[in-house]
């Protein structure tokens, strides 16, 4: 899947809002605003759970690898999520 793609959908999903369980939340880490070369994938089955977490991380900007993007697209698909949520910018490291 292209990159801009994966983010168009991401995008969209994140755009709805929160609308129930299961939750996925998105955070991308950095060593400055301009770069995320990390991000952290949570999954909440139901209120009160214990998050999930899986992080991915490259050498590069990962919300332009065009891999790990299209991951996140399958997770988020597979897990179901009805609510995705994104944490904005890029959390400094």
């Amino acid at each position: 899947m292209h990159v801009d793609k994966a983010k168009k959908r991401i995008a969209k999903q994140v755009k709805k809002g929160f609308k129930g369980y299961p939750a996925i939340s998105l955070e991308y880490f950095g060593a400055s605003k301009e770069l995320a070369t990390e991000v952290a994938i949570s999954f909440t089955m139901e209120e009160g759970d214990e998050p999930q977490e899986q992080r991915f991380s490259a050498e590069t900007d990962v919300r332009e690898d065009e891999t790990i993007q299209s991951v996140l697209v399958k997770i988020i698909e597979r897990a179901d999520a009805k609510s995705v949520t994104e944490v904005a910018g890029v959390t400094v490291l």
